[in-house]
């Protein structure tokens, strides 16, 4: 298979194919370096030689009503997960100013766990977290708060919201695999509701739950369809007595690198980031995540999870050459 060719077609906007990505996705252990090397050609024109760097609080932890099966604040699973309410404003906005002077991040996410936010009180607090982060950082300002309706998405853009974190999590095929206590639609809903408000999208998925390759690539054209801005890319991290923990099958790193390009080829001018669980999953091979497509990564702690030391990432970093990317 000719990744060159494949790779200088998708930069003048000609995606790969179905059928072509399936080889991609299929690439053999051998091939997996000219494939990655390909999808390199695609991440230098259009991201250069800057990476982004995302930092989250988990802002409320713990008692969530869904079922997802990977998540270790569910109520449905007994985990050792924190259970503490919604943080406060100055809480918020405190852990935003460390991640931006101590880590270098270049936007902040504030995530709470549960289906939604369903108290206007909740969701003030958030928003004059948000308008202080606007007003006294230089970060980009996200959020991760569930299923949200469009009133609630136009006053947090009120407040100074740019951007919402909402995963599919799968593809749509396998969704009812993963979680039976909401729709892939209201998720759905939540994106299209967003994007019509004028938010940017990040949106992206868990990978290593049982889904097959090809749902792999049915979840990155559902995000090509979307236009989202931003596509996280999770490999699962079992946490004990979660139901994905049970099934557990591990992902290669070469593995995980091929899927890492074939979303750069699928989605060529997208900000694609590899988040939770890189460390587990890509162990020695980390650093090549950002060759095979990557220029995002999340900095510092995970909700529930240790992440690698903020000072190795950006040593990481600064190893490969590249930049760290400013919020404009």
């Amino acid at each position: 298979m000719n990744y060159r060719k494949l790779a200088e077609r998708a930069i003048l906007g000609k995606v790969p194919s179905l059928k072509e990505a399936q080889e991609l996705i299929n690439t053999k252990d051998e091939n997996t370096f000219e494939l990655i090397s390909s999808a390199n050609i695609i991440i230098k024109e259009f991201k250069g030689n800057k990476v982004k760097l995302c930092a989250i609080v988990n802002a409320k932890s713990g008692r969530c009503s869904e079922n997802c099966s990977f998540c270790a604040q569910s109520a449905h699973h007994k985990t050792n997960a924190p259970v503490y309410p919604l943080l406060k404003d100055k809480e918020i906005f405190d852990a935003a100013k460390a991640s931006e002077k101590n880590m270098k991040a270049t936007c902040f996410s504030i995530v709470t766990s549960g289906k939604s936010i369903l108290n206007k009180d909740e969701l003030k607090e958030i928003g004059s977290a948000i308008f202080q982060i606007k007003n006294k950082t230089n970060l980009n300002r996200c959020v991760s708060l569930g299923i949200l309706n469009k009133e609630q998405i136009k006053q947090l853009k009120s407040n100074g919201l740019k951007r919402l974190h909402h995963n599919l999590e799968t593809a749509k095929s396998f969704f009812e695999n993963i979680c039976t206590t909401h729709t892939y639609e209201e998720r759905l809903n939540t994106i299209k509701s967003a994007k019509e408000e004028g938010l940017e999208i990040c949106s992206g998925g868990i990978f290593g739950l049982g889904e097959t390759l090809n749902q792999r690539l049915e979840l990155a054209y559902t995000l090509k369809q979307l236009e989202v801005e931003s596509a996280p890319i999770n490999i699962l991290n079992p946490i004990p007595n979660t139901p994905a923990a049970k099934n557990y099958s591990p992902l290669s790193p070469l593995e995980v690198l091929r899927l890492i390009a074939v979303y750069r080829f699928i989605l060529p001018k997208a900000d694609i980031g590899v988040f939770g669980g890189r460390e587990l999953s890509l162990k020695n091979l980390q650093p090549l995540m950002f060759i095979a497509g990557a220029n995002v990564t999340l900095i510092g702690n995970y909700l529930v999870t240790k992440g690698q030391t903020p000072n190795k990432d950006l040593q990481m970093i600064k190893d490969l050459g590249l930049e760290i990317e400013k919020h404009d």
